[in-house]
């Protein structure tokens, strides 16, 4: 089982900055990424950004150019660095990680999972 614990939420001013921590725990044999997404009331949950394992970065285009994802591996943790933040942005941000253990028998198992969910609040 795995575990992600989220940090870093909080509330701001429109062009102020906050950064967003997840660190996984518990049976992780890889992990292929590590990911943001983001929900409002009414809405579904919306991806923000994606830091593979491999390296390769994705980020969507409404925060392209203000938020930067990166990870520590060794670490099991990923960030996101928010800068230039506007009332639109404000959600619940969620934390997710797909990766992978294995059993006794050594049969890979894989996992997608949530971590509970921290409050971004952008007004002035």
């Amino acid at each position: 089982q795995v575990q992600l614990v989220e940090s870093g939420g909080g509330s701001v001013q429109p062009g102020g900055s906050l950064r967003l921590s997840c660190a996984a725990s518990g049976s992780i044999g890889g992990i292929n990424a590590m990911g943001w997404y983001r929900q409002v009331p009414g809405n579904q949950r919306a991806l923000v950004a994606i830091f593979a394992w491999s390296g390769q970065t994705t980020i969507v285009d409404p925060v392209k150019g203000r938020f930067t994802i990166s990870a520590d591996n060794a670490k099991n943790t990923v960030y996101l660095q928010m800068n230039s933040l506007k009332p639109e942005d404000t959600a619940v941000y969620y934390c997710n990680i797909r990766g992978y253990d294995y059993s006794s028998y050594y049969v890979r198992r894989n996992f997608d999972s949530w971590g509970q969910g921290t409050q971004v609040t952008v007004s002035s």
